[in-house]
């Protein structure tokens, strides 16, 4: 199988305008993402795909590969989808720009769910972390996702899922880590999908899938560090840089 990491990147974020720009340590966020995407040595080919020429030329300034946006898109899944729909690619993997600790172990869990005669009905997995935090629980900016006994995504929400009507319940939340890996095939056909309601409202795409039917294979990862979402996310991510 070819497997090709893409990392979409916007530069005009709406909670924080140009955060992949944002210098965390001595390098902004989104090369942060890329070089340690690239280090894992799991994909034959990774790329950034962007509508900015600030991040292109960031990115093939210092080496790397990117790849420009025609048009405009909704959702980095469409970003990638005109990138690959032209190439000769098996398994393409969804790597979000803000995800600057990208880590070999979680991705490797992740593509191994393709392997094998289990794998060959898997058409979109995706990574979860436990949340244990109170107020990470009840923040909209993390995306929270249940799953059934066999790890198939139920739902993703902003909104606390589940909710705890009984404080007896032992209930273990788990956020929606933005890394996702599908076959080509299947995110070609999510692109020529409308958008759906509840992704509309959520603000969430891969609610786009569960709502045609497609089901969501969740991989269970450790602590992946810190998502940029805010400035204050980027604060915390510049305490865990210097903690490794």
């Amino acid at each position: 199988m070819k497997i090709a990491a893409f990392i979409p990147a916007r530069y005009a974020a709406t909670r924080f305008p140009a955060k992949l720009m944002q210098v965390l340590g001595n390098k902004p966020v989104i090369r942060h993402t890329y070089d340690n995407t690239l280090a894992t040595g799991l994909f034959d080919e990774v790329y950034v795909v962007t509508d900015s020429t600030i991040i292109y030329q960031e990115i093939v300034s210092h080496g790397g590969k990117a790849i420009m946006s025609t048009k405009q898109h909704e959702s980095g899944s469409d970003r990638i989808a005109e990138a690959v729909v032209n190439m000769d690619i098996d398994i393409v993997v969804n790597v979000q720009g803000d995800e600057p600790f990208v880590q070999r172990a979680p991705l490797e869990k992740l593509l191994h769910v393709f392997e094998g005669e289990a794998g060959k009905s898997v058409q979109v997995a995706s990574l979860m972390q436990e949340l244990k935090e109170a107020s990470f629980i009840q923040d909209p900016n993390y995306v929270k996702v249940v799953v059934d006994r066999n790890n198939n995504a139920l739902l993703f929400s902003r909104s606390v899922i589940p909710y705890p009507r009984s404080t007896q319940a032992t209930i273990t939340y788990y956020e929606h880590i933005g890394v996702y890996a599908f076959r080509k095939e299947a995110l070609i056909n999510f692109t020529n999908w409308p958008m759906t309601p509840l992704e509309a409202a959520e603000k969430i795409e891969c609610l786009r899938y569960l709502e045609y039917g497609i089901p969501i294979k969740m991989v269970v990862t450790g602590y992946m560090g810190v998502e940029i979402d805010t400035p204050e996310d980027l604060q915390r991510a510049e305490q865990y840089l210097h903690q490794q």
